[in-house]
C-alpha cells in the first residue's frame, strides 16, 4: 500500500489556552487520516457498517514532539505496519513541512456489529495490502 498522505489545516477551535493544538485533537487528526484512507479505497465507514463490519481502535500510543498552531498546514502520513487475523497496527506521523510534530501507533480490531472479533474480508485485506 505504501505511505498514505492526508492534508489538513489547524482551525481556531482546536487550540488550547496556550495557542497550541490541544493534545486530544491529534487523535482526531490521526483518525481522520485513517478514515479518509479507507474511504479512498472504497471501504468508508458507511460501507463497512452496511457489511456488518466495524474497525475499532483498541490501543493508541502518541509521542508529542512539537506544537502545531493556528493556520498551520499539516500532513498526516499513514502506513499499515501489520495486518493480523482480526487486528491491524498503523504507524502515523503528523508533519508541518519537514518537521515531525507527533507520531502515533494505533492498534485496531475488526469486529462484527455485536463487537465480536472477526477476520477482515478478503477484499479489504487486498485493498490495504495492495495484493
Amino acid at each position: 500500500m505504501g505511505t498514505w498522505r492526508t492534508s489538513m489545516r489547524v482551525r481556531f477551535h482546536e487550540l488550547d489556552a496556550y495557542g497550541h493544538v490541544n493534545h486530544g485533537v491529534y487523535l482526531n487528526y490521526f483518525e481522520q487520516a485513517r478514515v479518509e484512507l479507507l474511504d479512498e479505497l472504497g471501504f468508508g465507514l458507511d460501507v463497512l457498517r452496511d457489511r456488518g463490519i466495524q474497525l475499532v481502535v483498541v490501543e493508541v500510543a502518541v509521542r508529542f514532539r512539537s506544537p502545531a498552531g493556528l493556520g498551520d498546514r499539516l500532513v498526516v502520513e499513514t502506513d499499515l505496519d501489520q495486518l493480523r487475523r482480526a487486528s491491524s497496527i498503523w504507524d502515523q506521523r503528523l508533519l508541518r513541512d519537514d518537521d515531525l510534530l507527533a507520531s502515533a501507533t494505533v492498534r485496531s480490531a475488526a469486529t462484527d456489529a455485536g463487537g465480536r472479533p472477526i477476520r477482515p474480508p478478503a477484499d479489504l485485506v487486498t485493498a490495504l495490502t495492495g495484493g
